[in-house]
């Protein structure tokens, strides 16, 4: 039996071959269709810092996890190396003391009481030992179902020495902190001495160095921040982190590469 015409259309008639071959290419399509990990449109990275040291023993298989989530473009994974580790036989090259700072502004906020490594933070919100895997990855889907919407943050490069970056109005009671980061997408280090002794330890998206460059309190915003520094230092990326109370909820973030600034 015939099929019916469709009703306003001019179909041609097609062979019955034809159409199990478009039948098996619209089903190939939706299998190979991105599944549902990625981002909902509008949504912002998910911020994880992890609190690290290359004289800390335990904090390998917390950096090569880290790694791993940087991999993921729906996840701002950086590689925070503290300071007070370096007493013992190894000063790490990238330790940062307002790494340590934060660190420990960090511990007040979330109710904590001690610093520690391997320690990694989730958009501001909560914290778990960075080699916990399955502690890690509920505070990453817990940020994503419960992430506000993002205010846009823009950052552009209008000369080799300056960034500009603005950010849009969203309704926010309160104030913020406008952190400006200079980090490093790899870095590779072999360990003589220290706890990690004969180790060659590989690290993703290591921060060089972060500074408040202003506050944002819900209105549009703009703000013109001289990057002379972090371009001669030659550090690879930049990223802009708007934060409640200074170390709050992570509010929004944005990030590109310091290379394009320097053009």
């Amino acid at each position: 039996m015939a099929r019916p015409a469709l009703a306003g259309c001019n179909v041609p008639a097609m062979k019955k071959p034809v159409i199990a071959a478009l039948a098996l290419f619209f089903a190939a399509a939706f299998l190979a269709a991105p599944s549902g990990r990625a981002e909902p449109r509008g949504a912002a990275p998910v911020v994880v810092e992890l609190f690290t040291s290359q004289g800390c023993s335990s904090c390998p298989p917390a950096d090569a996890y880290l790694r791993e989530l940087a991999r993921d473009p729906g996840i701002l994974a950086l590689s925070m190396h503290v300071d007070y580790w370096n007493g013992l036989g190894w000063k790490d090259p990238f330790s940062n003391r307002e790494v340590t700072l934060r660190q420990r502004d960090y511990v007040r906020r979330l109710g904590g009481h001690y610093t520690y490594t391997p320690q990694m933070v989730v958009m501001g919100r909560a914290q778990a030992t960075g080699s916990n895997r399955a502690d890690v990855a509920r505070l990453i889907a817990r940020a994503r179902a419960e992430a506000p919407p993002p205010p846009s943050i823009e950052i552009g490069h209008p000369s080799r020495d300056k960034l500009t970056i603005r950010i849009g109005a969203r309704p926010f009671v309160g104030r913020a902190t406008v952190w400006l980061l200079a980090y490093d997408s790899r870095h590779e280090t072999k360990i003589p001495t220290g706890e990690n002794r004969g180790k060659t330890l590989a690290y993703a998206n290591v921060v060089r160095s972060i500074r408040s460059v202003g506050q944002w309190a819900g209105a549009a915003a703009e703000f013109t921040v001289d990057v002379a520094k972090e371009v001669n230092d030659g550090y690879e990326n930049c990223a802009v982190i708007v934060q409640a109370d200074g170390v709050g909820p992570i509010i929004g973030v944005s990030s590109m590469p310091m290379r394009v600034a320097a053009r």
